[in-house]
């Protein structure tokens, strides 16, 4: 059940909710039609996370309408990504944010207590891979969870990978994001018994072909339990880690 629905229903069990009022909370209208944008207003009573903003092709006051609706109607977190500094400037003097400038990502709001079950690992191949990396790990922290970066432990050098087995034998969740030929998410799906998503980057030479070759080898990946999201998806990465380590607690 949804925790904002788990919310009303347990105020009003309390006696700290009319029925009426609750009725009323669950029939706000669905999304808010502001001219060039409809905001999901229900989006985390229906899947538990609040709409995100993809902020590119977006203007700053556009982002500033959406966030203006988005913060009146309670949401404490809002994730806007794909955000450019300068939209990021013009943006904060309406609405403070935390703004990493290489992830291209904005957190407006507070962040949310770390309530997973686990931890979440985010590993990289190269240092080249850090801005897709730091989209993943900042989006999995705008949702509660605790995250430990594993930068530059690629294939390349095998050792200084081996050297962290502590953090992944006892994470949650393992994101591994990698360019060039995309054999890290393969190395560590063979070591963790936790569910590792893959980030193929644009991040190689020729050949890597704008991070394609990284994604047909996360594809055709040898180790069980190794899923992969789009090129670049940070993002997706973050959030799909984020629901799995609500799921349950981790097995020991």
């Amino acid at each position: 059940m949804n925790d904002e629905i788990r919310r009303i229903l347990e105020q009003v069990r309390s006696g700290e909710m009319a029925v009426d009022e609750a009725l009323l909370s669950l029939k706000k209208a669905p999304f808010a039609d502001i001219g060039y944008a409809k905001v999901d207003l229900h989006r985390k009573v229906r899947s538990g996370a609040a709409e995100v903003i993809y902020g590119a092709g977006k203007t700053p006051e556009q982002i500033i309408g959406i966030l203006d609706v988005m913060r009146q109607s309670g949401q404490k977190t809002v994730l806007v990504t794909r955000l450019s500094p300068e939209a990021a400037a013009v943006i904060s003097e309406k609405h403070p944010m935390t703004y990493c400038a290489s992830a291209r990502l904005g957190i407006a709001g507070e962040l949310p207590e770390k309530d997973g079950a686990g931890k979440i690992v985010v590993a990289t191949g190269g240092t080249s891979d850090l801005p897709v990396a730091e989209e993943a790990a900042l989006t999995a922290e705008a949702y509660g969870n605790e995250v430990i970066r594993l930068y530059d432990v690629g294939v390349a050098g095998l050792h200084r990978l081996l050297s962290h087995l502590d953090e992944i034998m006892s994470a949650n969740v393992i994101i591994a994001v990698a360019g060039m030929e995309g054999a890290l998410a393969s190395v560590i799906g063979g070591l963790a018994d936790c569910p590792v998503i893959a980030v193929p980057t644009s991040v190689g030479y020729g050949a890597s072909m704008g991070g394609l070759s990284a994604l047909l080898s996360m594809l055709n990946s040898c180790a069980s339990g190794v899923s992969v999201v789009n090129i670049d998806n940070g993002f997706g990465a973050g959030f799909l880690a984020s629901r799995i380590n609500h799921m349950g607690e981790k097995r020991s």
